[in-house]
């Protein structure tokens, strides 16, 4: 990338810090991917200010031939308006991404994307925090974030434990339930850990951490660890209603009787609430429908 356009986004995304840390690290992370591929097309000594609707244009078909998917495509646009916004030039970006043939996302899971946290691959995490963290994403379904800023000591409520709005996605506090032996046993070795403090260790701030997460798991081949959620949901699911989630092989809504479509609405609505999510229509992206 010219030396310009990466200075240029660099600068613009630490002024602007929109959104939590997770999701300004993203972005930074896309911008200065598409500053690479407009070089590459040829765009060079580019300003951030500069952006113009053959830009637009061009990225889009270039990651139309790369055949990337409708949900990494809306990823880039929602990074391509947030860069357009911040110079002031809001219109020169279609509202609507059906403008640039970009397909709706495919909301409603086919194939299960659940993971499981390999205990071979776990073991050769140095890191203590880290590995502490990966259990809990396991046995909570939390976010990645949520389970590094985690705080043992205020979270956990014996039969519950509490996130506070500032570790969650979209600043929204959640209870999630302490049912199993694993459970309990992981928060008392996160205490043991952690004591008064969270699982960043103090001398560490989150973006730091953020980047040994990325580099130990793909170092040991960990991948796609957001699937820790989907892994947590349908084995919620299949516990509350008593049969496998749609995605891991049980029976369609088509397929359930009308008790037992009901029972799944509301496992469906209480899965959505211990994941952070205010709506049902979520959860067919874990469980299918």
């Amino acid at each position: 990338m010219s030396k310009t356009i990466s200075y240029d986004l660099r600068t613009l995304s630490r002024r602007n810090k929109d959104g939590s840390l997770a999701t300004q690290a993203n972005r930074t992370r896309i911008l200065a991917q598409m500053g690479n591929q407009l070089h590459e097309m040829g765009y060079h000594n580019l300003r951030a200010s500069s952006l113009k609707e053959k830009h637009v244009k061009a990225l889009v078909e270039r990651w139309q031939v790369d055949a990337l998917s409708a949900g990494t495509m809306k990823n880039r646009m929602a990074a391509l308006r947030w860069w357009s916004e911040k110079i002031g030039k809001r219109n020169i970006i279609a509202r609507d991404n059906a403008g640039y043939g970009i397909a709706e996302r495919q909301y409603v899971a086919h194939e299960t994307k659940a993971v499981q946290l390999e205990p071979d691959k776990l073991a050769q995490i140095q890191d203590a925090h880290l590995r502490m963290s990966l259990e809990l994403q396991r046995e909570f379904g939390l976010r990645r974030e949520e389970s590094m800023k985690f705080m043992p000591s205020y979270a956990d409520q014996n039969d519950h434990i509490c996130l506070k709005p500032s570790w969650t996605k979209g600043g929204r506090a959640r209870v999630v339930p302490v049912r199993t032996d694993s459970q309990r046993d992981v928060l008392n070795r996160a205490h043991q850990l952690a004591g008064k403090g969270s699982l960043i260790p103090p001398d560490r701030k989150y973006v730091q951490q953020l980047r040994l997460y990325e580099k130990h798991t793909a170092a040991v081949g960990f991948s796609k660890l957001h699937g820790l959620r989907h892994e947590y949901a349908q084995r919620r699911y299949q516990e509350l209603t008593g049969w496998l989630a749609p995605v891991a092989g049980g029976p369609t809504s088509k397929q359930l009787t009308p008790e037992q479509k009901t029972k799944d609405q509301e496992v469906r609505l209480l899965i959505s609430e211990e994941l952070g999510h205010s709506r049902e229509q979520i959860t067919t992206v874990y469980l299918g429908r």
